[in-house]
């Protein structure tokens, strides 16, 4: 455990020297603007500290966000619409149905695509041809298409989710369904085994691995799509939202916060995916 801290910590500690350092450059010009206005000079440290606690400054500092973060979680109750709990629930449930819909879509579809010759020439192109759009073009047309026949609210963000997620998952998904070598193919044949058992005890089993590693690209992708969905519509609730007022009201600190807790939501699902993983594989005698 201690071996394994160690390098993170480190590259942590680094991360945060340098982020110190690029908020002392980048708020710079704001300190010496307001020294020459006040026809004062200004020597390191008071630069130092000036740049560090700037109410709106370019770059907010480590310790900036992480009080804005501790005040608008610990700080305040859940059902406040200041709680970035209460706005990551928000985009947390958009975020898991369109992972739900993209998950099942991305498995439907590379069966699909491994037993049906057809479908391996017709679908996958279009498949990769619907990544080539940029998600930010797209986003607006699926809200105002659905907010014209009566869908608001959290399916028009669980699609967008969907659209980013399912794509990881039918690759991976293909990938491991074709992961058999053709002696093991081969032998199933031998005993006789049809289409469906070969799926059932072969195919299923082998493509587990890399159906997971998929599952951690399409979960983070899953909540970007959910905080992209909630930008076009001028929404008031989401970790979008919370971007958007930022960016309208120039609240950086605000905009990191928002930023740093969606990176946190990110590592925890991307975990919970990992820790399901560990558990099926080792029930599959994997581990």
């Amino acid at each position: 455990m201690r071996q394994a801290l160690i390098p993170v910590l480190s590259v942590v500690a680094a991360l945060i020297v340098i982020w110190y350092v690029a908020a002392v450059g980048l708020n710079s010009a704001w300190a010496y603007n307001k020294a020459e206005r006040a026809n004062v000079e200004l020597n390191l440290s008071d630069l130092v500290k000036d740049t560090l606690s700037q109410e709106k400054p370019r770059l907010p500092a480590p310790h900036q966000v992480a009080i804005e973060t501790w005040n608008t979680t610990v700080e305040k109750k859940i059902t406040s619409k200041r709680s970035l709990v209460y706005h990551g629930w928000i985009t947390l449930s958009s975020t898991l149905l369109g992972f739900a819909i993209g998950m099942s879509m991305g498995i439907l579809l590379a069966v699909g695509i491994v037993h049906n010759r057809a479908m391996d020439i017709s679908v996958m192109p279009w498949a990769i041809a619907s990544q080539t759009i940029p998600i930010l073009a797209i986003a607006p047309m699926i809200i105002v298409v659905l907010n014209s026949i009566g869908i608001q609210g959290l399916l028009p963000k669980a699609i967008i989710s969907a659209y980013l997620s399912f794509f990881p998952v039918v690759v991976g998904m293909v990938k491991g369904l074709r992961s058999p070598d053709r002696m093991k193919l081969d032998l199933l044949k031998t005993y006789n085994a049809t289409r469906a058992e070969t799926f059932w005890k072969l195919r299923l089993p082998a493509s587990v691995p890399y159906l997971f590693a998929s599952l951690k690209i399409g979960i983070a992708a899953s909540l970007v799509g959910a905080i992209v969905g909630e930008l076009p519509t001028g929404a008031v609730r989401g970790l979008g939202a919370r971007l958007l007022a930022g960016s309208y009201y120039g609240q950086t600190i605000q905009i990191w916060s928002a930023l740093l807790s969606a990176a946190v939501l990110a590592a925890l699902l991307v975990a919970l995916i990992n820790l399901v993983q560990q558990i099926t594989l080792k029930r599959m005698g994997m581990l």
